[in-house]
């Protein structure tokens, strides 16, 4: 009874982590918006263009991605086979996402972990900037946010593990 009040204590906190990140993150689609029409209003109106600008939209985008993902998967936004998975009874739906989130989830949010780390250390090490001479001196943290991503989906998928679980033990 203890340990499944620790997953459901777990599973809550995740939850509330990934609801807030998922929200604010959900703001930057509109900074993103409002970045492209600023350059283009400067390229298109006072011919200005900036690199740094540029490179802030690709910066944002890769954020709503990699910190978004976790949320769209505690809303049960990504994609899977939904007329098989809709017709199944809640026991069946808890089984595929038990072992959906242990065989493929939990392993390839490992994986982005474990293979990226070896890039993004040495990203950090040189304390890595853009490429161009205007541009954002930044691209160590762009790539720490594939950590970002590997971690919150890591914890999101535990969660919905941990909430399988509970459905299931509440059928016996």
């Amino acid at each position: 009874m203890e340990t499944s009040r620790l997953l459901e204590q777990f599973s809550i906190l995740v939850d509330a982590i990934n609801e807030r990140l998922g929200r604010l993150v959900a703001w930057l689609s509109l900074i993103m918006v409002l970045l492209v029409v600023t350059i283009v209003a400067l390229r298109y109106l006072f011919q200005y263009g900036s690199i740094a600008l540029q490179e802030s939209v690709m910066y944002v985008n890769a954020l709503i991605f990699t910190v978004g993902a976790a949320y769209t998967l505690k809303e049960r936004g990504h994609v899977r086979v939904d007329i098989f998975y809709n017709r199944l009874s809640e026991r069946r739906q808890a089984v595929v996402d038990l072992f959906g989130g242990l065989l493929f989830l939990l392993p390839f949010a490992v994986f982005i972990i474990v293979a990226s780390w070896d890039y993004i250390a040495i990203s950090w090490r040189i304390r890595e900037g853009s490429a161009e001479s205007s541009g954002l001196p930044l691209v160590f943290l762009l790539k720490t946010s594939i950590h970002v991503l590997g971690f919150l989906l890591l914890l999101q998928g535990l969660s919905e593990i941990a909430k399988a679980v509970k459905r299931l033990g509440h059928d016996r």
